[in-house]
Parts: C-alpha cells; structure tokens; sequence
C-alpha cells in the first residue's frame, strides 16, 4: 500500500504567539479531496498557510510524499495554494500567470509556456494565453488560479474557500468540474470551507477542524 501524499502529526496550529489548536492528524491520498470544515476565525486558513510553510508550525510534522517538509522552505514542500479571490497579477497576461511559478523554478520559457498552453486548454480555456486578467470572468479568473497553482506538478493542494466569492449556480458548477479536475490530476487536496453542502458535493471526506485536533 502506497504512502499518503500528505501527512500530518501531531501538528499544532499557532498564530501571533497564541496557540489554537494542538495534535493535528491527519493524511491525504493521491487524488483524494479532503473538506475541513469551520466557522469562520477557527483556523482553517491558518492549517493550510502552516502546511504550505507561509506560517511556522508550533510543533508536530508535515510529510509530503514520504519526505518530512516541516522545516522546508515555500518552494521547496510540493505545496500549492489556491484562495477565495484569484491572486493574479494583473500586468502578465494569462500563460505568463500560470507559467509564473514554473520560472521561478528555473523552468526555461518555451517549456513553461507549452506547460501554460497544456493546463489552460485541460482546464476549459483553450487559446486564453494571450489573455488579459481584467477581461476574465469570476470563473475563468479562478481556473487561471487552479492552473497556475498546478502548473509546477505539486503534490499537494490546498483551496482556501476558492468559490465563495463567486454566484450561487456558477459556485456549485465550479466546484463540481475543479473537483473532478483535482482527482484527476493525482495530487491531495485539501478543501476549505464553511458550507457543509459545498463540502458534501466535491469532498471525498468532510472532517470539522476542531475534530483534528484539542
């Protein structure tokens, strides 16, 4: 039986100096969608930021693949990050956002943008390389974020809230075809939310934060 893409233990999660929430366990298979659900200040934002090493863990581990991340820097844990609004930067057009992280790892121009060209026409947007950010939709705008963040292959995924900005009928569709998308795509995903019934529809388990840990 093959290792978990992610795991997690005995993490505890800390911000500011202050403690929340200790003894965090937990594990993610490839192609696995994991729903972590919380009332808003409960900290789920915070366990993700602590995986993908934006906010220092206070004790415990993070394995990614078999290889212990914890004390590993950003763009070395095979951790991407999507958020509730798409983070783009407005002055590339869309194949230079998705292709961003991959040149940040020294991945060569021609390379990275076959990469963009790959994920963008995968993703429902074929021929949008060229494309402005101001001139994308809500949807559009978060599968250039889904692509950006899958362009560098990471191993783990972590979506923070990434739909609720967007209308009712075009949040459920999203979710449903970026879910389908994540399980295909093999990597472990950890899905953040306050909806239960969003986490109910793309989530293969639905775990409440305080659950993980006391």
């Amino acid at each position: 039986m093959s290792a978990p893409r992610l795991a997690i233990g005995g993490l505890s999660l800390g911000y500011d100096g202050e403690v929340f929430l200790r003894g965090i366990d937990l594990t993610v298979d490839a192609g696995e969608i994991v729903a972590i659900l919380g009332p808003s200040g409960s900290g789920k934002s915070t366990l993700l930021s602590t995986i993908a090493g934006v906010v220092p863990e206070v004790e415990g581990t993070i394995t990614v693949d078999g290889r212990d991340v914890t004390h590993a820097p950003i763009h070395e844990r095979g951790v991407g990050l999507i958020f509730q609004e798409p983070l783009l930067f407005p002055h590339l057009d869309v194949g230079r956002n998705v292709a961003y992280g991959l040149r940040r790892h020294g991945v060569g121009r021609t390379e990275a943008g076959r990469r963009s060209v790959e994920l963008l026409t995968w993703l429902g947007l074929p021929g949008y390389e060229s494309g402005r950010i101001n001139e994308l939709s809500g949807g559009q705008a978060q599968r250039v974020a889904l692509a950006r963040a899958l362009a560098p292959r990471p191993a783990v995924l972590g979506l923070d809230e990434p739909f609720s900005a967007l209308d009712t009928e075009l949040r459920q569709r999203l979710a449903v075809e970026v879910a389908a998308m994540i399980r295909e795509s093999g990597v472990a995903a950890l899905h953040v939310t306050h909806d239960p019934r969003e986490a109910e529809t793309v989530a293969d388990r639905v775990i409440e934060l305080s659950a993980l840990g006391h």
